[in-house]
């Protein structure tokens, strides 16, 4: 998928209601693997990986109960990004674990050459997002449509040899990738997030 959808304000609004446990289910399933991986890729281990990211996950409740989306202020994930360096940061501080060399762990990951990161949260979005959509979408449907799909428009088959290998002429495997297509886009559409169009 070529462009990451917003986080609707719908979704941001409905995780207002700590009640709205459809909701708050779908963003944990979205965004608590985004949030683990970046702890788990600049090097935290497992076990404190799991508890930052609960932490972090716990202040979006908090800061979400007052929450007022404005999408000129910028993006959702703009900011959770910022809440997880920002607890990444004290999480190092608060470890002051001698390295070799005498350097603590904060002066180690300081001295690392740090490329702009927002574009890699950006794609580890887009992919846990789609990998989540297709985890709804494909009980939905029967097996040999979501493998026409699959094959084809993920692994780059030709349809062709898809619908040979299924027992489906060409035209239904093209009707299955377009039609999965288009019920992926329409539940990333409802659970995406706010203003990121630009």
């Amino acid at each position: 998928m070529a462009e990451a959808p917003p986080t609707r304000g719908s979704l941001l609004v409905r995780l207002r209601d700590s009640g709205d446990q459809a909701a708050w289910r779908q963003f944990v399933e979205i965004y608590a693997p985004l949030i683990f991986g970046f702890f788990r890729k600049k090097g935290v281990q497992d076990a404190d990986a799991a508890d930052l990211t609960q932490d972090v996950l716990a202040a979006v409740a908090r800061a979400l109960r007052d929450f007022e989306y404005d999408p000129r202020k910028g993006s959702f994930r703009g900011w959770l990004f910022t809440a997880v360096r920002h607890r990444l940061q004290r999480f190092c501080e608060s470890r002051p674990v001698q390295g070799a060399g005498g350097t603590t762990a904060l002066e180690q990951l300081q001295q690392l050459p740090l490329p702009d990161e927002e574009p890699a949260w950006q794609q580890d979005y887009e992919r846990r997002l789609f990998h989540w959509a297709a985890d709804q979408v494909r009980p939905t449907v029967a097996e040999t449509t979501w493998q026409a799909f699959w094959q084809t428009a993920i692994e780059g088959k030709d349809p062709k040899d898809v619908g040979k290998a299924l027992g489906l002429a060409v035209a239904a495997v093209y009707m299955a990738k377009s039609r999965m297509l288009a019920k992926l886009k329409a539940i990333i559409r409802e659970v995406g997030d706010e203003a990121d169009h630009d």
